[in-house]
């Protein structure tokens, strides 16, 4: 017949930087494993379930730190002070990192967040610390980050689309020369690219004459 070895309960944080072992083993531990629901109440129609998602586990135990060894009721001898150990987990609970919590022999082995600690030290007791330890199952989220490349490339193809998109501006189709004019400032302003002054030079020849750096205030041109 094999003998079942007594379990040992574990705690270890910042990736096993810290590992403490319970000095004396919970008389129980208790698992919660609830789902989520919400009851919504419709007029006329009654009270109505709606079902969600699994919730969290939690662990609650009740053990001491003790101070002297005493083999009857310690899991090992390599006892730390029960004040530090206090002090310790404390510091664990702020540090808002998640804690491991390990009991051998069984399926739990995962990570948790401290969410209550209380602790006292008894009359006719000295320096033995009474605790009770809730731990709240925590699931790591991970978010992908997106590459600087898939950037480039988001932005290239926004402004690639941006140059495709066709010009709904209307390009007037005739303009009165103004002082100040040049056929580089016209094609500017009716095709935004100065440098088709020469369209409308080729279709102005005979109002503009042969120079056509000589425009006369007032003239009416076509627009092509």
């Amino acid at each position: 017949m094999t003998v079942r070895q007594r379990p040992q309960f574990w705690l270890k944080f910042n990736n096993n930087a810290e590992v403490f072992w319970l000095p004396v083993n919970p008389r129980s531990l208790s698992a919660t494993s609830t789902h989520g629901f919400t009851d919504i109440d419709v007029t006329q129609l009654g009270e109505y379930t709606v079902i969600g998602n699994n919730r969290l586990r939690e662990y609650s135990f009740s053990s001491l730190f003790p101070r002297d060894y005493n083999p009857s009721f310690c899991e090992h001898p390599r006892l730390k002070d029960p004040w530090e150990t206090v002090k310790m987990i404390e510091r664990w609970q702020r540090s808002g990192k998640p804690v491991r919590f390990i009991v051998t022999n069984t399926p739990i082995n995962l990570a948790v967040t401290i969410r209550s600690f209380t602790y006292e030290e008894r009359g006719g007791e000295p320096g033995d610390i009474y605790y009770t330890l809730t731990l709240k199952e925590y699931v790591f989220v991970s978010f992908r980050k997106t590459s600087d490349s898939t950037a480039q490339s988001t932005s290239s193809a926004a402004k690639k689309a941006e140059k495709q998109r066709p010009n709904e501006k209307t390009t007037p189709k005739s303009y009165t020369i103004k002082s100040g004019d040049s056929l580089w400032k016209i094609a500017q302003k009716v095709y935004k690219n100065g440098d088709d002054w020469r369209k409308i030079y080729d279709a102005n020849k005979s109002a503009i004459g042969p120079n056509p750096n000589a425009l006369k205030v007032g003239t009416k041109l076509v627009i092509p």
